[in-house]
């Protein structure tokens, strides 16, 4: 996978994190994790970006960090949601979310660990 590949799949997820965040419901914890995955979802294609654009190998590495730990923020609270049952009717959307955060994780973590960062 190229990075304009990765690119439009980060694009792609935080398209979709904000079609299931418009489905939760008006509740104290519906709103709290539309919050926090609007924040999170939308993040690691925004810094994706930033990073393509990294003045050295420090500073990709570091950008690259910091969409793995929103990834993983993410994917933690699609779980979340997932086990109290927050989704009605997006239950296939939320799913291939999760699908989606993991497979991205295991690129970052794997893309980390080849630049020489564990």
């Amino acid at each position: 996978m190229n990075q304009q590949e990765l690119e439009d799949r980060l694009i792609l997820f935080a398209a979709n994190i904000v079609r299931l965040i418009e489905t939760l419901p008006a509740t104290i914890a519906g709103k709290h994790f539309a919050h926090q995955l609007v924040r999170s979802g939308t993040s690691p294609a925004l810094n994706y970006g930033e990073a393509r654009g990294a003045e050295s190998k420090k500073d990709f590495i570091h950008k690259n960090k910091i969409i793995l730990k929103e990834l993983r923020e993410s994917l933690i609270t699609l779980k979340i949601i997932d086990i109290i049952n927050l989704i009605g009717n997006s239950k296939t959307l939320l799913k291939e979310l999760l699908k989606e955060s993991d497979e991205l994780v295991s690129i970052f973590v794997a893309t980390l660990k080849s630049l020489g960062d564990k």
